[in-house]
């Protein structure tokens, strides 16, 4: 018995990997890449405050892991909850953990 199965006769429908064009990732990277230049400029100007530099590179580097979940790991795409329930529990669970760990420090 071959390894292939013709599904015909039952009616069932093999699912298939819409292919994407290189479209979407051209447009990944270009927000990627610009997302880092604008990182490395804030650090670059001296004269910018460093409160403000860090609130900026950390919400490029937020935008940039957004970015990179939809465009490289596809999580924009149907059939990708369970990955991304698994990604939040895991940030609940560590935004929990700091929190602890700073409650315990200043007690």
């Amino acid at each position: 018995m071959s390894s292939d199965h013709n599904h015909t006769a039952s009616g069932e429908e093999t699912k298939r990997h819409k292919v994407e064009g290189p479209k979407k990732h051209i447009v990944g990277f270009v927000m990627s890449l610009a997302l880092t230049i604008i990182a490395f400029a804030a650090v670059s100007a001296g004269e910018i405050n460093a409160t403000f530099t860090y609130i900026i590179l950390v919400a490029m580097a937020v935008v940039q892991v957004f970015i990179q979940m939809a465009f490289w790991m596809h999580m924009k795409d149907r059939g990708h909850m369970f990955p991304i329930i698994g990604i939040f529990a895991g940030i609940f669970v560590v935004l929990t953990m700091v929190v602890m760990a700073l409650y315990w420090v200043w007690w």
